[in-house]
């Protein structure tokens, strides 16, 4: 294991500072600096606004204000100081902008409550070294004494979500002690928030940028319930959370899903796809023209979260191509959706005489069942069209291409 003064040494070497916001933890942060200046020289504290005696605590041991000799950067012990309380993920994010603007190429972050050990920071500085380009989180022990239940089920519910959001998994998605690489992502846009939740936002939008986010263990320590120094509001805070959540997904749905799936599709890929499954299989033409057309005529309509599972099952009860009819529902991708939305209301405006476009300014309730109507009568239609036109260009192609076969 790494000793301090070889702690010290690699985190100047490595241009990395330790960021630790603050908000009246006056009673666990003489101890933790006593403890932290052991194992790193260069330190920033951001004071939120407190109202208690951190200033200090903090003068006793020799840091500095930011504002005091702003061209001296933010190197040795430094404080920023906020006039007000703006909240953990404010003091963050101003913090690593103003890290990346002096230079510096990573910060470690941890957490004033006494929770974490400055102990563990010779573990991130080995991560650094062999993930130079990493987001580093602490994955806490989970099981550790006096560690509140709301806090192992919040964390098993972040967890989850941000699973479904980027496609990672992690141990642990709240924890505070954490190494941002600060060349490869700007925390100053106006998308983060400024409280608890901002901790999520940047290792999700870490991931959508392509950053690497991992797990290293660390240890934990939470003192009894009477000891402790918490400002995290269960209701408020963990309805925030969900909300950010519920935003997430459906930035996943409408683009990071979508963008991520036609990057991966190259003309390679698809000449691949259709040698491999539709050209040079056993199957007959008649075989895998339904196939197709089962995949494009669910994937049209307008029944939408279902399309592929639905396609799947039918093609496994009719004994079709599975993989063929699971694949072309991929049509309704969402780029395509509100192409094949108008279609289908057209279609049902056609079949039903009504009148297109819609005045959605002065829309009764009938107005509104009518379009209704219309969409899913049309959606219907539409698909058993478009599918049957798609499938017939399909059994041609096979045709020509598996002639020598």
């Amino acid at each position: 294991m790494m000793s301090p003064r070889e702690c010290k040494e690699k985190l100047q070497e490595l241009h990395a500072i330790v960021i630790v916001p603050t908000y009246n933890n006056v009673r666990t942060l003489g101890t933790l600096m006593a403890d932290l200046i052991k194992y790193a020289s260069d330190i920033l504290v951001v004071d939120d606004g407190c109202t208690d005696a951190t200033q200090a605590v903090l003068s006793t041991f020799g840091f500095r204000s930011v504002g005091d000799n702003p061209e001296a950067g933010i190197g040795g012990r430094t404080c920023l100081r906020h006039d007000t309380n703006k909240g953990k993920g404010a003091s963050l994010k101003d913090a690593l902008v103003l890290a990346a603007g002096c230079g510096w190429k990573y910060a470690v972050t941890m957490d004033a409550d006494g929770q974490h050990y400055p102990s563990d920071i010779p573990s991130f500085v080995e991560a650094i070294i062999s993930m130079p380009e990493s987001l580093i989180v602490g994955a806490r022990n989970l099981a550790s004494e006096n560690m509140p239940a709301r806090n192992t089920f919040a964390n098993r519910f972040s967890n989850f979500w941000y699973r479904l959001e980027t496609g990672i998994r992690l141990e642990d998605t709240q924890c505070g002690f954490r190494a941002y690489p600060l060349g490869r992502q700007n925390y100053s846009g106006w998308y983060y928030t400024s409280l608890y939740e901002f901790e999520l936002e940047s290792i999700v939008f870490a991931a959508w940028s392509g950053i690497s986010v991992v797990n290293i263990p660390v240890k934990i320590y939470y003192p009894p319930a009477d000891e402790r120094v918490s400002h995290f509001k269960p209701f408020r805070d963990f309805t925030r959370i969900s909300i950010l959540n519920t935003i997430l997904v459906l930035i996943c749905l409408v683009y990071i899903w979508p963008r991520n799936l036609l990057r991966k599709i190259s003309w390679s890929r698809i000449r691949k796809f259709f040698d491999d499954n539709l050209f040079h299989v056993k199957d007959s033409n008649l075989k895998l023209t339904l196939s197709f057309w089962l995949g494009i005529f669910i994937g049209l309509l307008p029944f939408g979260g279902y399309h592929f599972v639905t396609a799947v099952f039918l093609a496994h009860i009719l004994k079709l191509n599975t993989l063929v009819a699971g694949a072309f529902t991929l049509i309704s991708i969402a780029p395509l959706m509100p192409f094949i939305i108008f279609c289908s209301c057209w279609t049902g405006c056609l079949i039903l005489g009504h009148q297109m476009p819609f005045s959605g300014f002065q829309m009764t309730f009938t107005d509104a069942g009518n379009i209704l109507v219309d969409y899913i009568l049309g959606g219907i239609a539409f698909a058993a069209a478009a599918s049957s036109a798609c499938a017939g260009i399909c059994a041609v192609m096979l045709s020509i291409v598996r002639r020598k076969k």
